[in-house]
């Protein structure tokens, strides 16, 4: 996630637990795994993200691939070339059908560093927006990213790596891989202005990337504001799919609509308690004080990302 700016002190007072400038999930230790969640249809998911999530602990990128009768479609290619092997390594064991296309679901480097990596002759997917974010700020962002996953994670070695398709402003693209429709589609800002969801309409499965972080507890992060076009983003994409949906997070194990809708309740809850504040005249620090949403915490990271990141966002969107 790329504003992680989560210090020793910051992530022992989350946590409970000191990690010495440890990041909070270290991308030379994750391993990956497949599940199957229709014919040909998979989630990629970290070892352990069951048990973790149900702590409401951060957990590494989660991902995935499905494959047609010509060819397979990823869905992330990872922080680094360790996951990235890894990826292509669980793909290989299911099928010898080549990979064709790779959807980055934003800019983040943990769902696209691995670009470097990828074959030439696979096709990269991408919002517009998370293109040109990537062109623009590059340098910075690896930097940014070495600073909060640390050091020596095979970041370094990683440059900048063009997409072949673009997704535009409100668009879709359809994906034929051959007997298998593959929709990737912008349902507007969600955690960044480059989001992209991608769902297999035939099987209801939809990788939602960061816009759905993981299951409840875990919360959307408002990383860049927003709080009433993400909210209602989510609200768009909750009523999109059936109930019965397979809702692949961007960092947790396979969940379903209720992760969608619980993110739209806790952010309209913001917007109220905010709005809230703003009538009676409050300060930030004191709007920060005065919102607590005691019903939506349970989240490890609750005590950074509601006070240290979402109300303020909220307090300045809606001033």
């Amino acid at each position: 996630m790329k504003n992680l700016v989560l210090n020793t002190l910051a992530i022992s007072l989350i946590t409970g637990a000191a990690f010495a400038q440890e990041p909070v999930w270290d991308g030379n230790t994750v391993n990956l795994e497949t599940q199957e969640l229709a014919e040909g249809i998979f989630a990629v998911i970290p070892t352990g993200a069951d048990e973790m999530a149900a702590g409401g602990y951060p957990i590494a990128t989660t991902g995935g691939f499905i494959v047609g009768g010509n060819g397979v479609l990823v869905i992330e290619s990872m922080l680094n070339e360790r996951l990235n092997r890894q990826l292509f390594d669980l793909i290989a064991a299911e099928t010898d059908k080549p990979v064709r296309y790779l959807v980055n679901t934003s800019h983040h480097g943990d769902h696209s560093y691995g670009n470097f990596y990828v074959p030439e002759d696979v096709d990269i997917i991408q919002h517009v927006n998370t293109s040109a974010f990537i062109a623009d700020h590059f340098e910075a962002d690896t930097a940014f990213m070495i600073q909060n996953f640390g050091a020596g994670r095979g970041i370094e070695e990683v440059e900048a790596t063009a997409a072949d398709i673009l997704v535009g402003d409100g668009s879709s693209l359809a994906i034929d891989l051959g007997g298998v429709v593959v929709d990737i589609r912008d349902f507007g800002f969600a955690q960044t202005g480059g989001d992209l969801f991608v769902s297999v309409p035939d099987a209801n499965v939809v990788w939602t990337g960061n816009a759905i972080v993981a299951q409840a507890p875990a919360l959307p992060w408002l990383l860049d504001g927003h709080l009433l076009e993400t909210r209602d983003t989510l609200q768009a994409v909750y009523e999109a799919f059936d109930a019965d949906t397979k809702v692949v997070p961007g960092h947790g194990p396979v969940t379903d609509i209720a992760s969608i809708k619980w993110g739209v309740d806790y952010l309209t809850a913001v917007e109220t308690e905010v709005k809230a504040a703003h009538a009676e005249g409050l300060s930030l620090e004191a709007t920060v004080a005065a919102v607590q949403l005691p019903d939506f915490q349970g989240y490890a990271l609750f005590g950074w990302v509601h006070p240290g990141m979402n109300v303020p966002a909220a307090y300045t969107d809606l001033q």
